[in-house]
């Protein structure tokens, strides 16, 4: 659909240049992560794993890579869902890293913050809605619960044909006919050994 073409990059662009800019110029991000991340450090003590990147340098060029990667899948429509999910993990802290109105005291520059807050909500908000489109198909809980319906009709109409056949005589009439079968190749068999 030509609204999905057009809207999907519209809201991807500013995620790949965010990006790109990061990861040309992290400094002043790596300098307001750094902070958060040794509170976070502080209050999660050594549960991480050993493995998980610490380092503020790391985490804002893995940001910077997230926000270029999904933000160019989603542009082109590719795994759309998957890079909405992406960037709207990855939005999240950087708002609350980026634009903590609630710890700035001067007015002027709290409002600023205030303002790139809730533009990053509204991103969060079109990501959300980016995420859960399904293009005009229907959801996977609608698939699942029409087909729980569909085999539940099949059921319900097998079971009704059930009383009308004799299934438990011809399963025993089955039974016998493979038993006889079975007797008879092992007489065979044996025959031929002794023989």
């Amino acid at each position: 659909m030509l609204v999905r073409r057009l809207a999907r990059p519209m809201l991807a662009a500013v995620f790949i240049k965010g990006g790109i800019d990061t990861l040309l110029n992290p400094e002043p991000r790596i300098g307001m992560a750094a902070p958060k991340i040794q509170q976070a450090e502080n209050a999660v003590g050594d549960k991480l794993p050993p493995q998980a990147p610490t380092e503020p340098d790391q985490l804002v060029r893995i940001d910077a890579g997230v926000k270029i990667g999904a933000g160019v899948l989603l542009a082109l429509g590719k795994f759309p869902r998957i890079a909405s999910l992406a960037l709207a993990a990855s939005v999240i802290p950087t708002t609350v890293v980026g634009h903590a109105f609630w710890e700035v005291d001067n007015p002027a520059d709290r409002s600023a913050q205030e303002i790139h807050f809730l533009k990053n909500l509204g991103l969060l908000g079109g990501l959300i809605l980016a995420a859960v489109d399904t293009e005009g198909k229907p959801s996977l809980g609608w698939r699942a619960r029409r087909a729980s319906r569909k085999l539940a009709k099949q059921t319900r109409e097998l079971t009704g044909s059930a009383q009308e056949h004799d299934f438990a005589g011809q399963a025993k009439s089955a039974a016998g006919t493979a038993g006889a079968t079975a007797r008879d190749a092992v007489d065979v068999a044996i025959g031929r050994f002794v023989a």
